[in-house]
């Protein structure tokens, strides 16, 4: 089974925040484009906890989606 998980996320950089988080602050979700092994996501408030690391398709199949339901 392949880790689906980056455990330290500030060791990587690029991160933007979603064009879908809250302008608020409270609730921040952060992805890493162009990762060779997919794409991670991380919780701004917690930029040094693990991301999740989702395969390319996976990922493009939920931002699509969340966008038809918008």
């Amino acid at each position: 089974m392949t880790d689906r998980t980056i455990p330290n996320a500030a060791a990587l950089s690029g991160w933007r925040k979603s064009s879908h988080s809250s302008g608020d602050g409270g609730t921040c979700v952060e992805v890493l484009d162009d990762h060779p092994a997919g794409v991670p996501v991380r919780d701004s408030k917690s930029p040094h906890g693990p991301a999740l690391l989702f395969p390319s398709g996976a990922w493009s199949s939920f931002v699509t989606a969340v966008k038809a339901e918008g």
